[in-house]
């Protein structure tokens, strides 16, 4: 008997972790996500999922991206999150179908909160009598959510 071939969820999840590790680590390391990265990851999860899903599952991905880049953009608007965060999130969620759309964002918001946490207790809490925080000056104290971003991404594949 054959071994058995590892399940299109494993596949999908090992091809999306190349952009969604390259975008975490460009983030951390610059703060910025590029346009040709967010494109190259939408387009993946595009053909990924019209191969292992089906062109009759493509509308409900491509929905939920949609859906994504609108909210993305009205809290970009603000300045409550970056523009490449945005579209980021919109690019990883084609990956998705729009029924798990709450899943991921649950997954991303988590991962989100332990390296705002993490950040904190590591390098911008106050430290000593002089109440200065620890870490290289100039370090902006921003979150690169496109770690966040990955990570819940990463974690719904296996989910």
């Amino acid at each position: 008997m054959p071994p058995a071939l590892p399940s299109a969820d494993l596949w999908g999840g090992v091809l999306l972790a190349v952009p969604a590790g390259y975008g975490a680590w460009l983030d951390w390391r610059e703060r910025r996500l590029p346009n040709w990265l967010c494109a190259v990851t939408f387009v993946a999860g595009v053909i990924v999922t019209t191969i292992m899903a089906g062109p009759a599952a493509l509308p409900a991905h491509l929905g939920h991206a949609g859906l994504a880049l609108l909210v993305g953009m009205a809290l970009f608007a603000p300045g409550l999150i970056g523009g490449g965060d945005a579209k980021f999130y919109a690019a990883v969620a084609v990956w998705f179908p729009l029924t798990a759309g709450f899943r991921l964002l649950f997954l991303v918001a988590l991962a989100g909160l332990v390296l705002t946490l993490a950040l904190w207790w590591l390098v911008w809490r106050p430290r000593g009598a002089s109440g200065s925080a620890a870490g290289p000056p100039g370090q902006p104290r921003t979150v690169p959510y496109g770690v966040a971003i990955a990570a819940g991404a990463l974690a719904g594949m296996v989910w």
